[in-house]
């Protein structure tokens, strides 16, 4: 009987631990869920302030244990998302902000008042490429541009004093701005109405201002659409 007694002890041990780290990881979820959506309705508050809006907003607090990160008031890693927004009134698919050291104070936990800052913000807003294109007609006044994903690369198509242009074209950032950069021509179109395409697209397209405040840093084609990169820093959320 006695060898049986510190078994049963052992057993009895184990499963309180068990329960109580099960306890523990709910406990830790639930408070990051709050957190979650109060930092989701403070970011969706923030973003009004640059004219961006969108279908929804959603955070997700990154990093080891919500509680210990909250007990120091400091995040490691948050990541924001925002369907379908908008900036300047321009559509863009997706908006996928990551928050690096995000500094939290814990009485926003219980939605009192309070100010988040966060040290680094990079920012991945998508576009389509009709949407880019768009953009490059007001900047460049280029009437009848069209951008499409061809085979992974962008292409321009238009027609220039009866010429039809489908040529690939590399986005790269120059100066903060989009610059667009014609691949090679067809023999086809003369010289000078080459010259004169170059010419209207070597002014850049001029973006309207990113979702809060970040500064242009680069662009790509992913799959079917155009990806803008940004960053900032010092970013504030206000309760």
């Amino acid at each position: 009987m006695s060898s049986r007694r510190p078994s049963r002890w052992f057993r009895r041990l184990v499963v309180t631990l068990v329960v109580l780290a099960v306890l523990a990881i709910v406990v830790d979820r639930a408070a990051a869920y709050v957190a979650e959506n109060q930092l989701a309705s403070m970011a969706d508050k923030e973003a009004k302030q640059y004219d961006v809006r969108s279908a929804g907003t959603s955070v997700k607090i990154g990093g080891f244990g919500f509680l210990p990160q909250l007990a120091k008031e400091d995040f490691s890693k948050v990541t924001l998302t925002m369907e379908k927004p908008t900036f300047s009134g321009v559509p863009g698919e997706d908006l996928k902000v990551e928050l690096q050291n995000v500094h939290v104070p814990r009485s926003l936990l219980t939605q009192q008042s309070g100010a988040v800052t966060i040290d680094t913000t990079d920012l991945q807003l998508q576009l389509s490429p009709r949407e880019l294109a768009r953009l490059a007609v007001r900047s460049t006044g280029l009437e009848g541009l069209s951008l499409a994903v061809v085979d992974g690369r962008l292409h321009a198509k238009a027609s220039i004093r009866g010429f039809n242009l489908d040529v690939p074209i590399t986005p790269q950032v120059t100066d903060g701005r989009v610059a667009l950069a014609l691949g090679q021509m067809s023999d086809s179109i003369p010289s000078y109405v080459q010259d004169a395409i170059r010419s209207q697209l070597a002014t850049g397209i001029t973006l309207p201002e990113l979702p809060f405040g970040a500064q242009l840093t680069g662009i790509r084609v992913v799959d079917n659409s155009v990806v803008v990169t940004a960053a900032a820093k010092d970013l504030k959320f206000n309760g």
